[in-house]
């Protein structure tokens, strides 16, 4: 499992400002970026390698 002791996590661009549906990530840590809902902090988290990440940002930009 991940150490994310020293994730900093923010909202990403794409959450709603009205207190719900939102995704929050940490990509701060060395070789990882964290994934997880603002609404359960401390439910689960998806983790990605930074290439893995930058691909599916990738992918979701181009489907809009």
């Amino acid at each position: 499992m991940a150490d994310l002791t020293n994730a900093r996590w923010r909202k990403t661009t794409r959450s709603g400002s009205n207190g719900g549906n939102c995704v929050e990530v940490a990509d701060n840590l060395p070789d990882l970026v964290a994934v997880r809902d603002s609404k359960d902090p401390t439910g689960p988290v998806l983790t990605f390698t930074p290439a893995a990440w930058t691909s599916f940002t990738g992918q979701v930009k181009r489907a809009r």
